[in-house]
């Protein structure tokens, strides 16, 4: 069993940057893939990023590649999602999400077990 904590949402101006973290608790999460979704107000959840167990292959939504990477930290049980040049359409409640098994490029909820309550990101126009 994985559970998991964001933080670092906020308020920012479009252009800026933030840096979204999701802690990890138990032992597997070297062996987890991870991802990072989000739910903008009336709107479907929806795939943003995804990294590998190893952190050495990710995969992200055409909306955001080129903006924003993702990575993660082993031994800190950590992922990270650094999300640079902001836009108005990115304001959303941003969740990390997890699962054993599987592929790293998985972009369905479903394909994902473990979920984070969400952190919200508001970008200002």
């Amino acid at each position: 069993q994985v559970q998991l904590v964001e933080s670092g949402g906020g308020l920012v101006q479009a252009g800026g940057s933030l840096r979204l973290t999701c802690a990890a608790s138990g032992r597997t999460f070297s062996r987890t893939r991870m991802g990072w979704f989000r739910q903008a107000p009336g709107k479907e959840r929806e795939f943003v990023a995804s990294i590998s167990r190893s952190g050495g292959s990710t995969n992200y939504a055409d909306s955001v590649k080129g903006r924003f990477t993702i990575s993660r930290d082993n031994a800190e049980n950590t992922v990270y999602l650094q999300m640079n040049s902001l836009k108005p359409e990115d304001t959303a409640v941003y969740h990390c999400a997890g699962s054993i098994g599987g592929t790293y490029s998985a972009v369905r909820e479903d394909q994902y077990d473990y979920w984070g309550q969400g952190t919200q990101v508001t970008v200002s126009s």
